[in-house]
């Protein structure tokens, strides 16, 4: 015979019991939610060590890299780095020179050089500064299946992304120099792809660095490809060769395939604000953590374009952010033995390369440290 026990004495063995665990089984606020004060003392804490990052379009590798600064370098009201979806790399150095609350950009060579060349942007020079070299972006031209090469796209309909975008301005100088009229579109990608899908549009363009989902995760039988773009002289003042393997993308590239393309060097930049002020405090704090976390950013499941970054690089025409300068200066001085682990193992592999004490440019030398840390990752694992 069942005996049932009634549904208080339940309810009553449960509230002794979660008393007996105590705070085993009790569950808290973070302190930061808890935490109150006079409006002006909220409003303080808020924004004393907040930097603003414009990355750029939400699902491009860009915004990635802001969105993965915050998740690395935030620290509470000590730190806040604050991603901020924008129109993209172009768009980006106008915010970083007009739009507050924006401290740090994603932006690249080309857009610095348009803007100190072609808009004559007043004392660029001194109002933005570089903090690091990011890796480069390649440009992709994904073209219906009847496209066969980059001459084949001349009169016809290829959208090269909304304006400011990274893909609106490098787009059309790499077109422009090419000597190829295209009648350009500006969509977003999703209702680009959708027009290609339906014959209305002949290629999308997008300037991101490789790889990206929305190329990686398209089937073999997509009906689109990549198209090659040829590197020669003419491109050799901003930009550098890309490719595209099938490890890269499995579904648009062959497994023996290799497609060419052009690259342009990506730039995290900070405006220079007055030494001893406010905001650049707060930059200075972010660079100094930047660098003292570098390890972190070289680790899944951060963008394994961040372990293709070469601290030291420098960029043609800028000048590196002081912080940055001196806190390179640490690493190489004393404080990182990593660094200097690096740099010698760097110098190893020039010289199994042929002259070490060749002169190259950068662009040369920033191929080489790539194929540099791709020998060092083999090396390492053969060791273990």
């Amino acid at each position: 015979m069942r005996r049932f026990v009634p549904f208080a004495a339940i309810a009553t063995f449960l509230t002794v019991l979660q008393a007996s665990m105590g705070a085993t089984f009790a569950q808290t606020i973070p302190k930061s939610l808890q935490e109150g004060g006079t409006e002006n003392a909220l409003k303080a804490r808020k924004n004393t060590w907040t930097v603003g990052v414009a990355g750029g379009l939400l699902e491009g590798t860009y915004m990635r890299f802001a969105d993965e600064l915050a998740k690395v370098l935030n620290d509470g009201d000590n730190l806040r780095v604050l991603p901020i979806v924008s129109y993209g790399a172009a768009a980006n150095l106008e915010d970083l020179l007009y739009l507050r609350g924006v401290d740090v950009a994603v932006t690249q060579s080309d857009v610095f050089e348009f803007f100190r060349t072609e808009r004559k942007t007043p004392n660029l020079e001194n109002r933005v500064h570089y903090i690091i070299r990011l890796p480069v972006s390649e440009m992709h031209v994904l073209a219906r299946a009847d496209i066969r090469s980059i001459e084949d796209l001349r009169g016809k309909k290829v959208n090269l992304g909304p304006p400011g975008s990274a893909t609106s301005l490098t787009g059309s100088i790499i077109f422009q120099r090419l000597g190829i009229n295209i009648e350009q579109t500006a969509l977003d990608n999703p209702v680009a792809m959708q027009k290609m899908k339906a014959g209305e549009i002949a290629a999308l363009v997008r300037v991101v660095g490789k790889p990206v989902d929305f190329f990686a995760k398209m089937p073999p039988n997509s009906g689109f490809h990549f198209l090659s773009i040829p590197f020669t002289k003419k491109f050799a003042d901003y930009y550098t060769l890309g490719e595209f393997t099938n490890g890269d993308y499995p579904g648009l590239v062959g497994k023996d395939e290799r497609i060419d393309t052009i690259a342009v060097p990506a730039v995290l930049a900070a405006y220079n604000w007055q030494k001893g002020g406010d905001r650049y405090r707060r930059v200075e704090r972010f660079v100094e953590r930047l660098f003292e976390n570098w390890s972190s950013f070289q680790q899944p499941p951060r963008h394994p374009k961040w372990r293709d970054v070469n601290l030291s690089a420098t960029v043609p025409g800028w000048s590196r952010f002081a912080v940055a300068e001196r806190m390179l200066t640490q690493i190489g001085g004393g404080e990182g033995a990593e660094a200097k682990e690096l740099s010698r193992d760097f110098q190893a592999f020039l010289a199994r390369s042929g002259d070490a004490n060749a002169a190259r440019s950068d662009a040369e030398r920033d191929a080489l440290f790539r194929q540099f840390l791709q020998w060092r990752e083999r090396q390492s694992t053969r060791r273990n």
